[in-house]
């Protein structure tokens, strides 16, 4: 992707980058977007690595524990002195001591693994932040077009409106001109013929229930 390479990936370097799948914050850009397939599964690498991470960190605890105790152990023989003439208990002590020695052995391993796990977590995670950064500028350039066009839009109607108004002012003021006109040549009594014909109450020249001219209505016969 050449937008990945040439803007995401620059910017990315030296970043403190969240673990992805367990920062909230990220599961919340796909509330509204599904996930594609390539960001689930990759997604499903970085947990799977997380896990194992997670099984050397315990195991790092395990062998350490158990470390403890076997020192716990050589101390409390080399703390009585007629057991630690025994052969019995000179024979548990060189046993704890081989032990602990596999149990260093085996700390070390697991420290190295899971400092290659962290790396990988690393290099993954950063796949992962890549393919969302990607996904969400997808979403921000299309969001961005519909905006501009939803604008556009608005300001249609706006101009739309404007002409609206003025042409339902201009309607209503030749309305009052004729209404005015037929009122002043037939006078009023032609007028609330006019006006009983087609019914007063709709007469579009009434405003807030009154009507711009006054005259007495007189009933039918």
């Amino acid at each position: 992707m050449a937008r990945t390479d040439e803007v995401y990936i620059p910017a990315l370097e030296g970043k403190n980058i969240p673990i992805l799948t367990l920062d909230n914050k990220w599961h919340r850009l796909f509330t509204q977007n599904e996930m594609s397939k390539e960001i689930l599964d990759q997604s499903e690498v970085l947990n799977e690595l997380l896990k194992k991470q997670g099984k050397l960190s315990n195991d790092i605890k395990d062998y350490k524990r158990l470390k403890q105790k076997l020192m716990n152990e050589i101390v409390s023989l080399m703390g009585e002195d007629n057991q630690a003439k025994d052969a019995d208990a000179q024979k548990k002590q060189d046993e704890n001591k081989k032990l602990i020695e596999e149990c260093n052995d085996k700390i070390d391993n697991t420290q190295e693994d899971l400092l290659d796990m962290e790396t990988e977590i690393y290099r993954e995670n950063k796949k992962l932040m890549l393919m969302s950064m990607d996904v969400c500028y997808q979403v921000i350039r299309e969001n961005t077009e519909d905006i501009a066009q939803i604008e556009e839009w608005i300001n249609d109607m706006r101009i739309e409106l404007k002409k609206n108004v003025v042409r339902k002012q201009e309607k209503e003021m030749y309305n009052e001109e004729l209404y005015t006109y037929m009122h002043d040549i037939f006078g009023p009594e032609v007028i609330e013929i006019f006006d009983m014909k087609y019914n007063p109450d709709d007469n579009p020249m009434k405003r807030n229930g009154k009507q711009l001219f006054n005259h007495e209505s007189k009933p039918e016969e």
